[in-house]
């Protein structure tokens, strides 16, 4: 049971690595296209390294989690108690902030996009399941975020002037 336990964390430790390598990649390609954009830096593995700690912590703590007798918080998203270990982290040592700076935002966005494409087309057969009705729910539901982005925006700058 335990080498089992092991064994899933070193998957998920090498599936974060893969992901991070994906990070340091784009962003160098970035650089690379674009001299004028962040390079990697020795700070830029320490914020990546963080973020794994921070992904491997939380993935931690949904397993304990799982043995509690509280129903919520065996079902609460291992993402959620990644974000909560970031927040807590972040609010207690500036280093983090400081660490996590150094990388690229649109470094990061690019792979997490890509899983989320390959998560998505594996489950495309749940989706062929679904019913037709869930496109016009779908389509209300992105013009409403859309409507509520713009009206937020349109009153941030009336409130700032412009």
């Amino acid at each position: 049971m335990a080498n089992m336990l092991t064994n899933k964390y070193i998957k998920y430790g090498l599936i974060l690595l893969l992901s991070v390598s994906l990070i340091v990649f784009t962003q160098e390609i970035k650089h690379i296209k674009n001299p004028d954009s962040m390079p990697v830096t020795s700070m830029t593995f320490l914020g990546l390294s963080t973020l794994w700690l921070f992904s491997m912590i939380g993935i931690g703590i949904s397993d304990l989690m799982q043995k509690t007798p509280v129903k919520f918080m065996r079902e609460f998203p291992v993402l959620g108690w990644v974000s909560i270990t970031s927040l807590v982290l972040c609010l207690l040592f500036d280093f983090f902030i400081t660490a996590i700076q150094a990388v690229d935002f649109l470094s990061i966005t690019t792979p997490i996009l890509t899983f989320a494409g390959i998560s998505v087309a594996n489950r495309l057969v749940d989706l062929r399941k679904t019913s037709w009705k869930i496109a016009i729910v779908g389509m209300f539901v992105f013009t409403g975020t859309y409507l509520g982005s713009t009206l937020i925006a349109s009153l941030g700058l009336y409130l700032a002037g412009n």
